[in-house]
C-alpha cells in the first residue's frame, strides 16, 4: 500500500456547495476509512466501503456505566485500606463485632462491583460489534 501512495503526484481539485460538502463527509464519518482522500478514491474507483454503525444512547450508556464501574472500584479500594487499618487494631471487644459488620458489607460491595463489571462486559461487546 505504500508503494502505492508514494506514486500519487497528481491532483484533482475539487469545489463543493457546504450542503455537498456535509453529505460527504457524514458518509465518510460513518465509514472506516481514516481520510476523507481514502473515502473518495474508494468511492471514486467502486471499491467496498465499510460503514459502520452506533447507537448513541448505547454509547451514552457504556460511558456512564464505565465511569460508574471505576468510582466503585475506588470506593472499594478506600474500603480495604480502612479494614487494613482496622484489623491492625483489634483491641475493644465492641470494636471486633464492628469490624465484623464491616467486613459483611465490604463483600457485599465486592459482590455488587463484580456483578457491574460482569454486566459491563457483556454490554462492551456487544458495543463493539
Amino acid at each position: 500500500m505504500e508503494r502505492e501512495n508514494s506514486n500519487r503526484s497528481r491532483r484533482i481539485t475539487l469545489r463543493l456547495t457546504e450542503k455537498e460538502y456535509a453529505k460527504i463527509e457524514s458518509l465518510f464519518k460513518a465509514s472506516t476509512c481514516r481520510k476523507l482522500s481514502d473515502y473518495i478514491r474508494k468511492h471514486l474507483f467502486s471499491r467496498p466501503i465499510t460503514s459502520t454503525y452506533r447507537n448513541q444512547s448505547l454509547d451514552d450508556l457504556m460511558e456512564e456505566t464505565v465511569v460508574l464501574s471505576s468510582e466503585l472500584r475506588a470506593i472499594g479500594n478506600n474500603i480495604n485500606q480502612i479494614a487494613r487499618k482496622i484489623n491492625s487494631v483489634k483491641m475493644i471487644p465492641e470494636f471486633k463485632t464492628q469490624l465484623f459488620l464491616f467486613d459483611l458489607e465490604r463483600k457485599a460491595l465486592s459482590s455488587k462491583l463484580e456483578a457491574i463489571s460482569s454486566h459491563t462486559q457483556k454490554i462492551s461487546e456487544q458495543w463493539l460489534q
